[in-house]
């Protein structure tokens, strides 16, 4: 039985033409900045977010957590969603890292008010921390995959301009953003101070991210980068998966929000689980089931369907390049089996 894997975008496979372009990778010392790969991607990924540099990281979490440090100082506070990846999934690295304190506001669906923001902002008080970074994440994953209407998020960075605050974009999903809506990338980057974005989710890369900004953010960001450990040496090999994804994966990740809608249609039928397909934008299905979500990951494991339970009656599917039209039918039918028995 072939396993039909909706855990996460980070579970693909290189390609065989992926592999091929990191076979033939031309490389160099990147921490000498000699890896003609690996410039040639950071220069690409710059020119197609609208900025003038980039640095190609290990991971988003690495990516992320630059931002913090190039924006931040100790006793800071960064303003961001509850559900964000920072806080949701790094480690607790704002705080380990950096000594800055989360601000976490509830936002519907990942997305928040320009008014949220104007009243987080703290006023200058020797009892509180000083508001320093404003982040957002674009798509947001704990959201469902939603995507940020660009006049909306322009209003929120304009609140957060004028209280003097620095804004990151995790952009780990942005080309999913800009494939679902056709806004660019850039119209999105070019508000915020620096953003990152993956190439290991949905463009389906097996290692890395990049951090984008300014020439003398991203100076300064390569500092930090090697403070963190991810001075890479012939990463060469990496970046040319990067590139490659980059130039051949980003127009597919249409295939994959077809499927994911395709998928919560399907599910909207059945009993026992319940489905939003009109919140369906992306790559990403957040469902419920009457039963609890341990016991239907544990059902479903068994029959060959692998996702991940994200509360006690909740869990998340998402789909990716090693997911195909025909595995989706063949996954509603195992889930139905599972929820008859």
């Amino acid at each position: 039985m072939k396993p039909i894997d909706f855990r996460s975008d980070t579970v693909t496979k290189p390609t065989p033409a992926m592999r091929r372009a990191m076979a033939e990778a031309e490389v160099g010392d990147d921490v000498y900045g000699e890896d003609p790969t690996v410039n040639r991607l950071e220069q690409r990924v710059a020119e197609r977010l609208g900025l003038e540099a980039a640095l190609f990281v290990p991971s988003g979490t690495q990516s992320n957590q630059l931002a913090m440090g190039l924006h931040c100082r100790p006793a800071d506070e960064v303003i961001t969603e509850a559900g964000s990846h920072i806080v949701q999934y790094e480690g607790g690295a704002v705080s380990a890292l950096w000594g800055i304190q989360p601000l976490m506001l509830p936002g519907e669906r990942g997305l928040l008010t320009p008014a949220q923001v104007a009243e987080a902002v703290r006023g200058e008080n020797i009892h509180a921390p000083r508001s320093r970074l404003l982040s957002l994440e674009n798509t947001h994953n704990k959201g469902g995959g939603t995507v940020w209407p660009l006049e909306r998020f322009r209003a929120v960075v304009e609140v957060a301009r004028k209280a003097g605050l620095a804004v990151h974009l995790d952009g780990a999903r942005l080309f999913n953003a800009e494939v679902a809506t056709g806004t660019p990338a850039s119209a999105w980057a070019k508000l915020a101070d620096t953003t990152s974005v993956c190439f290991s989710k949905g463009l389906g890369a097996p290692v890395g991210s990049a951090l984008v900004g300014s020439a003398a953010l991203i100076r300064e960001a390569r500092r930090l980068r090697k403070r963190l450990g991810g001075g890479m040496r012939q990463a060469g090999l990496l970046a040319a998966a990067a590139l490659y994804a980059l130039e051949h994966h980003v127009e597919r990740l249409a295939e994959d929000h077809a499927h994911t809608r395709r998928l919560a249609a399907g599910l909207a039928e059945l009993s026992g689980v319940k489905v939003e397909p009109s919140q369906v934008e992306t790559n990403i299905l957040l469902v419920e089931f009457t039963r609890p979500a341990s016991e239907m990951v544990s059902r479903l494991a068994s029959l060959g369907v692998l996702l991940n339970a994200t509360g006690a009656h909740t869990a998340r599917l998402v789909c990716h390049l090693d997911i195909s039209a025909a595995d989706i039918d063949e996954a509603l039918s195992r889930i139905r089996r599972a929820l008859e028995s």
